[in-house]
C-alpha cells in the first residue's frame, strides 16, 4: 500500500483477512487467548479503517506473522492490556447493543411512552387477565351460608349424602364414606371449599342419610334463638360457641329421617335444640 494512507484510510477487504491472518498467528504463538483471539476476530471483520484494524494488533509481535499491514502515518496504539479493538468500534458496537437491547425489552414488556422510562416494572405491563375473585359461602349459620354450603357438597360430590355434619359459624366438618374401603370413613373440613380428606375408621352407628333432607329457614331460625331458649343471655355467647349437627335419626320407624341439633356454651353454661328435619322440636336441654 502507499504511503500515503493513515489511519482514517478505509480498509478494503484484504485487508481485513490480512489482519485475521495476524491474529491466528498470535494465537498459534501464545500472544493471545482463544477469547481474546475470537474478540479480535470479530472486530476485524467489522472494521472499516486502517486505523481500526491496526489497533487489533499493534500490541502483538508481528515479525513471523504470514502478513503485514501497511505502516500508516499516524499509527494508533492499543491500550497496554487491552483485549478488544479500537475504541471507537467498541464503543460504537456497545451502544448499539444496548440501545437494540432497551428497544426489544420495552417492546416486550414495556408500558410506557418511551424505552427510555423506567418508571416501572416489566410486570405491570397489562396482561389482560382479570384477577379471579371467590366468593363461596363463608357465614354459613344464615340461610345463604347454609344453602351455599349445600350447593358446594353437591358440586363436589355429586349429592349431599354422608354420615353426619357438624357446621360452625366459618366452617364446617362432613363425613362420607371412603369408596375404596367400607370399613373406614373419610372426613372433610370445609373453608370455603373442601380440603383433602382425612380417614378413620367407621362406627357401627354410621348411617349414610342424605344431610341436606331438612327445611333451612327452620334450622337457620333455630339456630338464632337457641341462645334465648336455653335461657343464656345471647350477649354472653361468643359466635364459635354456637354450632349446628346433623345426624341420622335413631327413629326405626322414620328412616333416611335426620336429627339436628343446635347446640351453644358460654361462661355460664351451655344447652341445646334437637328437632327433626323439618323444624319439629324433639327435646329441649336448657342451662347446665
Amino acid at each position: 500500500m502507499a504511503n500515503r494512507q493513515t489511519a482514517a484510510t478505509r480498509a478494503k477487504d484484504s485487508d481485513r483477512n490480512d489482519t485475521c491472518q495476524i491474529l491466528d498467528s498470535a494465537l498459534a504463538d501464545g500472544q493471545l487467548s482463544m477469547e481474546e483471539h475470537r474478540t479480535r476476530v470479530a472486530l476485524a471483520t467489522q472494521s472499516e479503517t486502517l486505523g481500526d484494524l491496526q489497533s487489533l494488533v499493534s500490541d502483538l509481535q508481528t515479525a513471523n506473522a504470514p502478513v503485514q499491514l501497511p505502516d500508516l502515518k499516524r499509527r494508533p496504539k492499543m491500550p497496554a492490556g487491552g483485549t478488544g479493538g479500537g475504541w471507537g468500534i467498541r464503543l460504537a458496537i456497545a451502544g448499539v447493543l444496548v440501545l437494540l437491547g432497551i428497544g426489544i425489552g420495552w417492546g416486550l414488556y414495556g408500558n410506557t411512552t418511551s424505552p427510555l422510562s423506567f418508571t416501572s416494572d416489566p410486570g405491570a405491563k397489562s396482561d389482560g387477565i382479570p384477577g379471579t375473585v371467590l366468593t363461596p359461602p363463608k357465614q354459613l349459620q344464615s340461610l345463604g351460608g347454609l344453602n351455599g354450603l349445600l350447593e358446594q357438597m353437591r358440586q363436589r360430590f355429586g349429592d349431599t349424602m354422608g354420615y353426619d355434619m357438624v357446621i360452625y359459624p366459618e366452617y364446617a366438618v362432613l363425613y362420607r364414606p371412603d369408596p375404596s374401603d367400607e370399613r373406614r370413613k373419610l372426613s372433610y373440613t370445609y373453608r370455603g371449599g373442601f380440603d383433602d380428606p382425612s380417614s378413620s375408621a367407621k362406627d357401627e352407628d354410621d348411617v349414610l342419610v342424605d344431610l341436606g333432607a331438612f327445611d333451612v329457614p327452620a334450622a337457620v331460625g333455630i339456630l338464632r334463638g337457641v341462645a334465648e331458649t336455653v335461657g343464656l343471655n345471647p350477649a354472653d355467647v361468643k359466635k364459635e360457641n354456637t354450632y349446628l349437627t346433623i345426624d341420622p335419626a335413631k327413629d326405626p320407624t322414620a328412616p333416611g329421617a335426620l336429627t339436628l341439633r343446635a347446640n351453644v356454651s358460654s361462661d355460664f353454661g351451655s344447652g341445646s335444640v334437637t328437632f327433626a328435619g323439618d323444624g319439629t322440636i324433639k327435646r329441649i336441654d336448657d342451662v347446665t
